[in-house]
């Protein structure tokens, strides 16, 4: 599990920035050349280059030199490790919702039969 902890870490650190998610965001709709990623973004190509190498490093993009073009594809299965902590995330904070629903419906049926109760006749 530390293993998974540290890998995880990684994605959510590599996510954290708004670049590096509009370059994975490009990336889910296929690969694209380093030149291309860098178009919509107002930095000098070195800099968004230290964004691909944190994505390569997390394992969520890998990338490819052929001749003087280097092409970036997106690594999915890499966003299964957030998918999956999110999802155990979820199905407890539901289970704790629905446990604090039925306890809420418990009072407010307790509450009904008091008021019945004290209702005079």
């Amino acid at each position: 599990m530390p293993n998974q902890s540290a890998r995880l870490d990684r994605v959510f650190r590599a996510l954290a920035d708004p670049t590096r998610r509009a370059i994975v965001g490009r990336l889910s709709r296929g690969p694209a050349s380093v030149s291309e990623l860098a178009r919509p973004f107002a930095m000098a190509m070195p800099s968004l280059l230290q964004h691909l190498q944190v994505l390569e490093a997390c394992r969520l993009v890998r990338s490819e030199k052929h001749g003087r073009v280097r092409t970036c594809a997106l690594r999915p299965l890499t966003l299964g490790v957030a998918v999956d902590w999110i999802g155990e995330q979820r199905a407890i904070w539901e289970g704790r919702l629905d446990r604090m629903e039925a306890y809420v419906a418990t009072l407010q049926n307790q509450e009904k039969r008091n008021a019945k109760r004290r209702k005079p006749q």
